[in-house]
């Protein structure tokens, strides 16, 4: 077991103080977005053993990934040297040489993009296209930076606002005729004539194909009339105060908007248009940055290949809540393979709890003081613990780990 030390990314649509609150550090004044926990090459988390025992599959010297410390090795190095000791053959055998699931600590201080994401063969294929072409993987306009699809599940921490799926066309053409704006009556007109799929893709398609001035005239219109009417229309309005004239804020009123308490979670699959607007959660998704993004976004915009990967239907977010499991173990289940995430509240006086899998796990502390083995965690702090291995948890505060479906 390795206690990590992980980046926080600065993303500009981050909250300059929900992270520093719960890592008990004075704020910045810089947004701090995403504390990543994983083996993603972009940031991947770092820990402490004895150098001579790894080699990286790269070459490289240990320690000397970016943001290492001297005597700190990136958890990328460590799984290249010795993958089924560190992350278990099975895991190895499912998801090839690498640790499959992303965690992260996600601090919204302002909207998100407007996005979705390919499913897995949308995303070999996007990837192998854009490899023909030559198109250099950190290239500002290359859609698919991997060959991996990305579910992922959002789980709040505190109250937290998104978007998630399509409205039902009637409730979309009722939410936009209520704005009164002459310019949107043909997208209620579509959307009140047409059957489901064909109406949202009509109405999608014509959002972000708009002349650009013209929009900007609308996207104006409306949130002047959205800060007017409130409720149902509040959110809206904010989104607008953040992405003036930006046509996302027409697009996201297709959507559902969804309201998070503290432990309720929401999954979103492939094809499925989300957003987030604002909050602290914890967040878990299949190894990849694969977003294909319509609006809300200064990022690569790829209009074309979203239509063709969004799933035109409406939906009912589903909220999920966990379900109690043995040990006082809390699973919030999910359909996706490459990661399971589940919550220990851990009560003073409780018995200690021992933790193991064929699979690699992390462990993040989110209250409290608990233990890990000898490794007592604040808020924000975390372990990995590698395939096999089990570790006894004890104390007082919450848990979520994150580990492989078996």
């Amino acid at each position: 077991m390795d206690r990590l030390s992980n980046t926080v990314r600065p993303y500009a649509w981050g909250s300059t103080t929900a992270i520093p609150e719960l890592l008990g550090t004075a704020p910045t004044g810089e947004p701090q977005a995403e504390m990543w926990m994983g083996a993603h090459p972009g940031a991947p988390s770092r820990l402490s053993r004895p150098s001579d025992s790894f080699a990286s599959a790269s070459g490289s010297v240990p320690g000397s990934a970016s943001g290492s410390a001297p005597g700190e090795l990136s958890l990328t190095d460590v799984i290249a040297a010795d993958p089924v000791r560190e992350l278990g053959a099975a895991t190895v055998a499912a998801f090839g040489p690498r640790l499959p699931f992303l965690l992260k600590l996600l601090a919204a201080g302002a909207p998100l993009s407007l996005q979705v994401h390919p499913d897995l063969a949308q995303a070999q294929q996007g990837y192998a296209d854009e490899e023909r072409r030559g198109i250099p993987v950190d290239a500002p306009h290359r859609t698919y930076k991997d060959a991996n699809h990305k579910p992922e599940l959002i789980c709040a921490l505190t109250p937290f606002r998104g978007l998630c799926g399509f409205r039902r066309p009637a409730e979309a053409a009722g939410l936009l005729s209520a704005l009164g704006v002459d310019s949107l009556k043909p997208y209620v007109d579509l959307l009140s004539a047409h059957p489901e799929e064909a109406a949202l893709r009509e109405v999608l398609t014509a959002i972000l194909g708009a002349d650009p001035d013209e929009m900007a005239h609308t996207v104006a219109e409306a949130a002047e009339a959205a800060e007017r009417l409130g409720g149902d229309h509040a959110p809206y309005a904010q989104i607008a105060h953040h992405y003036p004239g930006d046509p996302g804020v027409i697009a996201a009123m297709l959507l559902n908007y969804v309201q998070l308490q503290p432990g309720e979670a929401m999954f979103l699959g492939a094809g499925v248009p989300h957003a987030y607007l604002g909050g602290l959660g914890v967040e878990i998704m299949a190894n990849s940055d694969n977003v294909l993004r319509c609006g809300l976004t200064p990022k690569h915009i790829d209009v074309p290949e979203l239509l063709r990967v969004v799933r035109f239907e409406a939906t009912d977010p589903a909220i999920l809540r966990p379900e109690a499991g043995p040990s006082g173990e809390e699973l919030y289940e999910t359909p996706a393979e490459e990661f399971r995430l589940s919550r220990y509240v851990l009560p003073a006086g409780g018995a200690p709890v021992g933790l193991g899998a064929p699979a690699p796990q992390i462990l993040l502390c989110t209250a409290g003081a608990p233990r890990a083995g000898e490794i007592t965690l604040a808020p924000g702090e975390s372990v990995f613990v590698a395939a096999d291995e089990t570790v006894e948890v004890s104390g007082t505060g919450t848990l979520f780990r994150a580990t492989v479906v078996a």
